[in-house]
């Protein structure tokens, strides 16, 4: 990690149009060390949340994630400075949006079958997105960081690995990385065209489902259609779909 005080200084109103995707020509996520400002400043709020959080889902994980300080985009390459932080302050920032005091920046890997279907997941009950549909994907936390830069491949293949049993690696072929942004969440995502049939696809998704123990998911789901009112989608969602499914990539 890096212990450099930095002067990075988000620039958000140079940053590509919201909900529109652009190409991403590089990556540079740092963690730093020390705790992030806004753990700091807004510690009781964060304290008192979480009790509610967990009041109302006690299956809730107070883990340890990335939560950026500061990021730029300029031409289509992200960089920017994160610290660990425990998912509660997540959790508030997320109900709160204080884009000024942090950001949120994750990894989508696009699934996509041989028959051109894009294969989504439907999140559990007990997890933080209950009910949403989205591909499977999830924040970045301590394991995906490689000499103090976040990984993002690493990421993307953990989760959906952790989530479905799939592996990224056997992929017939891989996009170049894209972006959009909405309310201080960026996404980050990367098309992944397998060999099989949808069908196929979700078959191996739900074994994996039957024999994980405490899986995250309750289903795998095959989408061939943008509409976006077809599922409980997550924001990202409905514009990544019109992109991918009408030939973007």
């Amino acid at each position: 990690m890096h212990d450099l005080k930095s002067n990075l200084t988000t620039n958000m109103s140079e940053w590509p149009p919201e909900r529109r995707i652009f190409p991403v020509t590089g990556i540079e996520l740092r963690v730093m060390d020390g705790p992030h400002p806004y753990c700091v400043s807004a510690q009781e709020a964060i304290s008192a949340n979480w009790a509610e959080e967990i009041a109302a889902n006690p299956a809730l994980y107070d883990g340890r994630m990335l939560l950026p300080r500061a990021i730029t985009i300029e031409n289509g390459h992200i960089r920017g400075e994160s610290h660990i932080v425990p998912f509660s302050a997540f959790l508030l920032w997320r109900k709160t949006r204080p884009v000024a005091s942090a950001l949120h920046l994750f990894g989508l890997p696009v699934i996509m079958s041989s028959d051109d279907a894009v294969i989504a997941i439907r999140m559990g009950k007990h997890t933080s997105n209950p009910g949403r549909v989205y591909c499977a994907a999830g924040s970045l936390d301590p394991e995906d960081i490689r000499d103090g830069i976040c990984d993002m491949d690493g990421n993307m293949a953990r989760e959906v690995l952790e989530e479905t049993g799939m592996a990224l690696a056997d992929a017939k072929s891989v996009s170049g990385f894209h972006a959009l942004h909405d309310r201080g969440v960026i996404t980050v995502l990367r098309v992944y065209r397998f060999a099989e049939t949808a069908d196929a696809l979700i078959a191996r998704i739900g074994r994996h489902v039957a024999e994980d123990p405490e899986p995250e998911i309750d289903e795998a789901l095959a989408i061939r259609s943008a509409e976006p009112g077809l599922h409980t989608y997550l924001p990202f969602m409905p514009p990544i779909l019109e992109w991918v499914l009408n030939g973007g990539r």
